[in-house]
């Protein structure tokens, strides 16, 4: 198999574990839309399948299985008819793959299953059918389900309540690239940039491949971004539109929900998120919010000493919450926005609070950078209103480490473009933040304060607080797999 992949070095092992079975393989592939999974599998087979086909988006029955048939005739060079349904399009699936007379294995591949599954179009129950009463039981066979629609693929193959249960035997979650992925492939396409530039980069488009690859060496990062963002017609203008719509079926639902959770950096309980959309308290909800975080697009961010009732969601997703921010309303916006911006209040603010997304998504390497890698923890949020008759300031922490050897690790995370300075203001604010958690959490474990900057912090008479320091390269640590 072809190995000239940047990152996905987990994937790879868990394929060849598949590869190497002597039982029948139902192999799950799925994660967030222009992540890679396609290419993935097609690299990692080197587009050499026994049998593939790629469903389209919001086509009728008649169309796919004019897909589908036109594929088996390429394969087996033959002139069959259309199926009537998708019950005899899976038996003429069959009937070619029991022609395959071969002691190697039988790869196929279905690119955007849910977009095979219309409207009462009979195929979840045809495949169920297929699977069940003949692919299972094919030791050779590698059946690869794939999908951009996560939630289609999480709710009808991953907890199929019905033929599919307990059925797949891999599942593999494409998740976006670590900041590491993204300037390894950065620099195999020849661009050279420092790590404050990728990680700005990283901010707007995350670690989604097909976005990065899209940036051109000949330009520097800010010409890049208005190129791709700024510029008329350009690329990543109307983006927006087909992630959702092609993702979730009544999309503006959850277009709404992001649009909220992109206007507080903390996130918004469930309650908060139906005051400000509108959006009743009911199964819809839990399921649109389901679909989002199994999609990665949002985070749930549990809140230190309440209950799961009092779980913030947070956007996760780079491309939405920069949208929201810049192009949403701003469609009239100079070509050169960005590169005329540089130093511009609000885009410092921005890239503060997205920088603090980044931490979450790398806590890994900080965790294995102050050394508890081993030690058992958990991330939360917290904040507090405080409370003017008992004297307690109210504080926000946006990430602490809760750990298992009775420590909590208070993070405070600084973009910043030199050495961060602290001073006797900060200095006081934290202290008061300190002492603010610990009255109003009635902690008894230590307290230590880490500082997750991009070049450290200065030395200076009040940078004897920080007991521990994580930096911009840090974070760009390859982890092992």
């Amino acid at each position: 198999m072809k190995k000239n992949i940047i990152g996905r070095l987990k994937e790879y092992e868990r394929l060849n574990k598949c590869m190497r079975e002597d039982t029948a393989q139902l192999v799950l592939v799925y994660g967030r839309r222009r992540v890679g999974k396609t290419f993935l599998i097609n690299q990692y087979y080197n587009n050499s399948f026994d049998f593939k086909l790629t469903g389209s988006f919001n086509k009728p029955k008649p169309v796919q299985l004019q897909a589908f048939v036109s594929e088996l005739n390429r394969r087996t060079r033959k002139k069959n008819t259309v199926p009537a349904d998708w019950t005899q399009a899976f038996e003429m699936l069959r009937d070619y793959i029991d022609g395959r007379v071969s002691k190697e294995k039988i790869v196929v591949f279905f690119d955007e299953m849910p977009w095979l599954d219309t409207h009462k179009s009979g195929f979840l129950p045809a495949f169920e059918f297929f699977w069940n009463d003949y692919g299972s039981a094919i030791d050779n066979l590698v059946f690869i389900v794939c999908g951009s629609a996560t939630s289609w693929l999480v709710d009808n193959i991953e907890h199929n309540k019905g033929g599919l249960f307990n059925r797949q035997t891999c599942k593999l979650f494409i998740e976006p690239f670590t900041l590491h992925e993204t300037e390894e492939y950065l620099i195999s396409k020849g661009i050279q940039w420092s790590r404050y530039d990728i990680t700005e980069c990283y901010m707007i488009m995350g670690g989604i491949p097909y976005y990065l690859s899209l940036l051109d060496k000949e330009m520097s990062y800010l010409q890049n971004i208005d190129y791709l963002f700024f510029r008329k017609k350009a690329e990543l203008w109307d983006e927006f539109d087909h992630l959702y719509n092609t993702l979730f079926s009544h999309g503006e639902n959850y277009i709404a929900v992001a649009e909220e959770l992109s206007k507080k950096r903390i996130g918004l309980t469930r309650s908060e998120i139906c005051d400000n959309t509108g959006i009743s308290n009911n199964g819809a909800l839990t399921k649109i919010l389901k679909n989002l975080v199994d999609s990665g697009f949002v985070r749930e961010n549990q809140f230190f000493g309440k209950d799961k009732k009092d779980t913030l969601y947070q956007l996760a997703d780079y491309y939405s919450c920069f949208y929201f921010h810049y192009i949403k309303n701003h469609k009239e916006r100079d070509e050169h926005y960005w590169s005329n911006t540089l130093d511009a209040h609000s885009r410092k603010s921005w890239a503060g609070l997205t920088f603090e997304q980044v931490c979450k998504d790398h806590i890994r390497q900080i965790k294995h950078k102050i050394g508890i890698s081993g030690i058992l923890s958990e991330q939360f949020s917290w904040f507090s209103r405080g409370n003017k008759e008992l004297g307690i300031e109210g504080a926000q922490i946006d990430l602490l480490i809760d750990r298992k050897d009775r420590v909590i690790n208070l993070c405070e995370i600084k973009f910043y473009g030199d050495e961060y300075v602290i001073d006797i203001d900060e200095d006081t604010k934290i202290r008061n933040r300190m002492e603010s958690f610990r009255r109003n959490t009635k902690t008894r474990k230590a307290i230590q304060i880490i500082y997750i900057t991009t070049y450290g912090v200065k030395k200076n008479i009040y940078s004897g607080i920080v007991q521990k320091q994580v930096t911009l390269d840090d974070l760009f640590e390859k982890m092992e797999v």
